[in-house]
């Protein structure tokens, strides 16, 4: 059963995009017809491709009124302001990085999608070419039965009345082609952004978590540079989804007019509809060439019957026409299988579905991909100078701690070790009462305060210590031996 011309509906999304408007540079609406050739229906593509440099230049100049606006507030204010919030810019360098990772899996699947569909537009365009290879293979047989002219007159004609389809699989080749080469770059190039994308967002990450200034200043010229490629990616994208969308709603149309020059318009709505009910333009060609080749076997069976006897050098040959005849009515079948409407049309829908729902599907995921980064990088390089300042009021408040501060966490450390060095021992030295080995340890230190200390001074470098007798003087405590002890 023929397949019907219903099984390819054109999705809707191509039909939306079909419907944006199409306007030529002097602002005029132009048919919105898929024709590639026409100069009035190529500047509609190049009008809404620059759409998004009008959005890139809104961006730059929002961007630039930012910055310049953040570098006047920041000139002004007071250095004894209070210290600006953070929470805002580590919500900011949050949201950014979710929107980015959730851009780049979005660009990642609309990526395969697109190469999917480009994949099978060309496979099935290679198919179709094969077959149409295949039909024109089978026509060079005329010249093997131009030697049986009187025989095989009516094969010739119909032969030589049959369309030529080389120009159309020359053209069918190239243009599969022209796409796979267009398609290979263009996956490559999609690919780099995203990897380019995940790497800025990842050292905006580690810049924001080092709090290092040159991270900071690398981030800020790949986030441009990235934010002009987003823009124009959304343009090229856009053009190239609304181009093919315009060919989806009417695909017929723009076949008809591109093979009208090869073929006749019945072959080819044939081979696009594939319907019952349209007339089959090869029926008297196949008919005449299988009735050719019967009445020619029926005519050489009985030449080898009756003739064989009396003309036994015209067996040789007999046989060997036989044997091109039969060569030519299995070319017969061959032809006839290559010929039906199905074989094509299924090529032909196959195309369409990979063009119109997976190719246009993931260049509309491309496209949302390249917006979410570009607003995904304003927001970034908006939050990047925040951080900038941050950074500089972390360093300044730092560069302005009192080494003398009594607070001051390092200045305790530096001042509590030479205080313990300064403090006198209380170790006795050996006297002719005793001998140093029999004294006792000295008695712990006690948390409370010597009352030979300055309280005030606990703080400072030197301990100032009260003129009490013995240690006013340096000399050390007496010492006691068992013999004192027991008095």
């Amino acid at each position: 059963m023929a397949l019907s011309r219903q099984d390819y509906i054109a999705p809707w999304w191509t039909y939306w995009l079909h419907n944006f408007p199409h306007l030529n540079f002097n602002f005029q609406t132009v048919d919105k017809t898929f024709q590639p050739e026409d100069a009035s229906y190529q500047q509609s593509l190049i009008f809404l491709a620059c759409v998004s440099a009008v959005g890139l230049g809104l961006s730059l100049m929002v961007l630039s009124a930012y910055l310049t606006c953040l570098c006047c507030c920041h000139r002004e204010e007071d250095e004894e302001v209070k210290r600006p919030d953070t929470c805002c810019v580590t919500w900011a360098a949050v949201i950014t990085g979710l929107v980015i990772c959730s851009a780049v899996c979005v660009g990642f699947y609309g990526n395969s999608e697109t190469n999917d569909g480009v994949y099978q537009l060309t496979y099935s365009i290679y198919n179709a070419n094969h077959t149409l290879g295949g039909i024109g293979s089978l026509g060079d047989y005329t010249q093997t039965l131009r030697f049986m002219q009187q025989m095989a007159n009516n094969i010739i004609q119909q032969l030589t009345a049959m369309p030529d389809t080389r120009k159309v699989q020359v053209v069918l080749a190239a243009i599969a082609h022209k796409t796979s080469f267009i398609e290979y770059y263009r996956w490559l190039t999609y690919l780099l952004l995203l990897i380019l994308d995940l790497l800025i967002c990842l050292i905006a990450c580690l810049g924001l978590a080092k709090q290092s200034r040159w991270l900071l200043a690398v981030i800020m010229v790949c986030a441009v540079l990235t934010l002009i490629m987003s823009w124009v990616s959304l343009g090229a994208g856009t053009a190239t989804a609304v181009g093919i969308s315009d060919f989806c709603v009417s695909p017929d149309k723009f076949i008809v007019n591109q093979t009208k020059d090869s073929l006749s318009a019945d072959i080819v709505h044939y081979y696009l509809y594939c319907s019952q009910s349209l007339p089959y333009p090869f029926q008297q060609f196949l008919t005449v060439f299988q009735r050719s080749v019967t009445t020619m076997q029926i005519q050489v069976q009985g030449l080898l019957q009756y003739s064989a006897a009396m003309y036994p050098t015209a067996e040789k040959d007999l046989l060997g026409i036989q044997r091109i005849l039969n060569s030519s009515e299995f070319n017969l079948h061959q032809f006839t299988a290559l010929l039906d409407c199905r074989s094509l049309h299924e090529d032909y829908l196959e195309a369409l579905l990979g063009v119109c729902y997976d190719g246009v599907e993931g260049l509309l995921y491309l496209c949302l991909f390249s917006l979410l980064a570009a607003c995904a990088f304003c927001a970034l390089l908006c939050a990047v100078p925040h951080a900038w300042t941050l950074i500089a009021i972390r360093d300044r408040d730092y560069d302005d701690i009192d080494e003398e501060d009594p607070f001051n966490p390092s200045r305790r450390i530096s001042t509590y070790n030479p205080s313990r060095a300064q403090v006198h021992s209380f170790c006795s030295y050996s006297s002719s009462m005793g001998s140093q080995t029999s004294l006792h340890p000295p008695l712990p230190a006690t948390t409370s305060t010597p009352e030979y200390m300055n309280q005030s001074m606990l703080f400072e470098r030197n301990p100032r210590y009260e003129n009490v007798p013995l240690i006013g003087s340096g000399s050390p405590p007496p010492s006691y031996s068992p013999s004192t002890r027991t008095t």
